[in-house]
């Protein structure tokens, strides 16, 4: 009989568990289609005795995640702990330097230490699989390392965090404010113990990090991403938006341009009758644009027991049928330096502004717009109060940089009665 996949599981979590009951309830499935059997042998968490809804006894118990990666009975090391730094980091780190491959869901990890341990792995002739830290279930890793290893990816782009797309479409299916959404997120668990990881985009800009490394054999540069969350987007946007066409997502887009590698994580406005236009709720969805394939549309649960374990199960499948790749796509040696983009790529804005209402003051806007370039597409003035008047400006395609300065120029004007929201569309 083949010898079996020995595991050893760090972190007994949603994911963990999730893992366990996938190896248990699907063992005969798992040995017909990797021709061996697997096994889990040790397990790592920070609680013995919590209670996980599933059996525990089978398993020797490691109270240090650096001490189960380092068991010589263990081919796996699987890493289900999160966080950048600290035990996870370190526990990997000892699992490769002991001859372990590794497996883990840890974007954070990898997006700041990622070029080092692929670095690690292949040096001691090991592999580091991450399906399941971009986009939950979705196979979107492999579809960049294998199917479309052929193209030249020309763009990657999604949304790549289900909390702020449940945000998002909340607010607009029942006309509530984002504080109020907001709290019912956080008491239904669907944020980070740090929201900002959620709303603040940095969850989602890990993913597209590693995305983009993959996609154009760069290293892995979360410092790169200009990251912008959805704290400012308001009922106001969503409604003005709808009434255009459009329907505002938490965007991640890489591309590389001219000027360098584009990335950027940010609320963006998409047509509403798009693929992305269309995801409701807590769904994912990650869009691959490559020069032979043409564009190809990825849809899934970004989270959840399921679907990540599921991931999870797709690395361990992988190494047990013997397929090794490297982390991202090609040898972590020859990965450049990302030339970071200094500006993003031409688009049209959405402009929210909220005017004084004072003779001349839409002259105003539009002279300071003109003189920086800014060229109006479609201008709207709704019903206004009293003292202010709300006005609704589509831009043509302009710069980031002369839209700053037309910003700028109009906080000058004395006409402004607050800041105004200015919103990418993005072309999908």
């Amino acid at each position: 009989m083949p010898e079996p996949l020995r595991l050893g599981i760090a972190g007994l979590g949603t994911v963990g568990v999730g893992v366990i009951k996938i190896v248990r309830q699907k063992a005969n499935v798992l040995a017909a289609r990797t021709g061996r059997p697997v096994e889990i042998v040790a397990v790592s968490a920070r609680n013995r005795d919590k209670d996980r809804g599933v059996s525990l006894s089978g398993y020797d118990w490691e109270d240090d995640p650096v001490a189960l990666a380092k068991r010589d009975d263990i081919d796996v090391f699987v890493e289900l702990m999160g966080g950048s730094d600290g035990p996870a980091k370190a526990s990997c780190e000892a699992a490769l330097a002991a001859g372990k491959d590794v497996v883990t869901a840890n974007k954070a990890m990898l997006a700041l230490h990622g070029q080092e341990l692929a670095e690690d792995a292949e040096a001691n002739g090991r592999v580091v699989r991450f399906e399941a830290a971009v986009a939950g279930g979705i196979p979107v890793v492999k579809a960049l390392t294998e199917g479309l290893a052929g193209n030249d990816i020309t763009r990657v782009m999604g949304v790549m965090n289900g909390t702020c797309n449940y945000i998002l479409t909340r607010m607009e299916g029942a006309g509530l404010p984002y504080k109020e959404v907001f709290e019912e997120a956080n008491s239904l668990g669907y944020l980070e113990a740090d929201p900002t990881l959620d709303v603040g985009g940095i969850d989602a800009g890990h993913k597209l990090a590693l995305l983009a490394s993959i996609a154009y054999g760069t290293k892995v540069c979360f410092d790169a991403i200009e990251l912008e969350g959805i704290e400012r987007i308001s009922i106001e946007d969503i409604e003005h938006a709808a009434d255009m066409g459009y329907r505002i997502k938490l965007l991640g887009v890489a591309q590389m341009t001219g000027r360098g590698l584009e990335q950027r994580m940010s609320p963006c406005l998409v047509p509403a009758d798009s693929p992305l236009g269309q995801l409701e709720g807590a769904t994912n969805m990650v869009i691959l644009e490559g020069d032979a394939v043409g564009q190809i549309v990825l849809r899934g649960a970004g989270a959840g027991e399921g679907p990540t374990a599921s991931a999870v199960m797709s690395d361990i499948i992988d190494i047990a049928r013997g397929t090794r790749l490297t982390t991202f796509g090609q040898p972590a040696t020859t990965l450049e330096p990302a030339r970071a983009a200094k500006s993003t790529a031409p688009a049209p804005y959405y402009l929210r502004l909220e005017l004084q209402d004072k003779p001349g003051a839409l002259a105003k806007v539009s002279s300071v717009l003109g003189e920086a370039g800014v060229s109006i597409d479609r201008m709207r003035q709704n019903e206004h109060s009293a003292e202010t008047a709300p006005v609704l400006i589509v831009t043509h395609k302009v710069t980031r940089s002369a839209l700053d300065a037309a910003l700028s120029g109009l906080g000058g004007t004395g006409v402004l009665a607050q800041d105004p929201v200015a919103i990418r569309i993005e072309t999908v």
